[in-house]
């Protein structure tokens, strides 16, 4: 590989890293919205079998999302920000909901895991997109089975994507009233409830598989967690700083149009 290649991997990698921490902390996202096209577009570089180059991108996005989300978490806990309630509430069925979904995703062929990353990156997109959050109730339900479902659903599309929860769990939040800071707080912790399981998941269903980067364990590629670790973990408390203090709708807009043209990038 020359010197030249190795520029473009190391950095695509860092900025990757960079942006993905950025956004973990501002909007509670666990930065594998972005983790996982950057590392997607960069597998035909590092000669990845496109069979597995997704599994392995969703793979390893999950294991930077576990270092990510508890730099973010324990940002926005200073800030009391995370709803400690909620979490014991829905972390049981965030947790099975993820490794469903990683055991699952191993038996989902490229194009199909594609479509679902695709799909709800759309649609978050579009409601990242709106001036105004739209509120379907001002509490959440008070039954448990409920809000069980909701958590598990989260947990199993949120570990098939390789993101943490904040992609839905703050959409999910807000639809039932819940203050935007508070469900980004409480977002990150759910990053790692999600992200743990998952990578066990993938771990499990990618031992053996061929066509891997170099230095995988399972489908996760060591050196790439690593190079990308260190930058989101630096940058996930700056994004919960910047959080508390810029213009939270302009911010959702930049993202929004970030997330649909990837959306529109894995589904054509």
């Amino acid at each position: 590989m020359d010197a030249g290649t190795l520029l473009l991997i190391g950095g695509s990698l860092i900025g990757g890293g960079i942006v993905a921490g950025l956004i973990a902390g501002l909007l509670g996202v666990g930065g594998g919205i972005v983790i996982v096209p950057v590392l997607y577009w960069l597998s035909p570089v590092l000669h990845v079998d496109p069979e597995v180059a997704l599994h392995c991108a969703v793979a390893t996005s999950l294991a930077v999302i576990i270092p990510t989300s508890i730099s973010s978490m324990r940002a926005h806990h200073r800030r009391g920000s995370v709803d400690m309630g909620l979490v014991r509430v829905w972390a049981p069925g965030v947790a099975l909901g993820a490794a469903t979904g990683g055991v699952i995703a191993g038996f989902l062929d490229a194009s199909a895991l594609a479509g679902v990353f695709g799909v709800v990156a759309l649609v978050v997109a579009i409601n990242m997109a709106l001036p105004k959050t739209i509120v379907v109730a001002e509490s959440l339900p008070a039954s448990r089975a409920a809000n069980y479902a909701m958590a598990g659903t989260i947990g199993f599309i949120s570990s098939l994507m390789g993101i943490g929860g904040g992609t839905m769990s703050v959409p999910t939040l807000s639809l039932f009233g819940t203050p935007i800071h508070r469900a980004v707080g409480t977002a990150a912790v759910f990053g790692l409830v999600i992200a743990a399981p998952g990578v066990i998941g993938y771990l499990w269903n990618g031992w053996g598989v061929e066509g891997r980067p170099p230095l995988s364990f399972g489908y996760v590629s060591l050196p790439a967690a690593a190079v990308l670790g260190v930058a989101t973990v630096f940058f996930a408390p700056v994004g919960a700083h910047l959080a508390h203090t810029l213009n939270r709708l302009w911010l959702k807009r930049c993202f929004a149009i970030f997330l649909a043209i990837t959306a529109y990038r894995m589904l054509t």
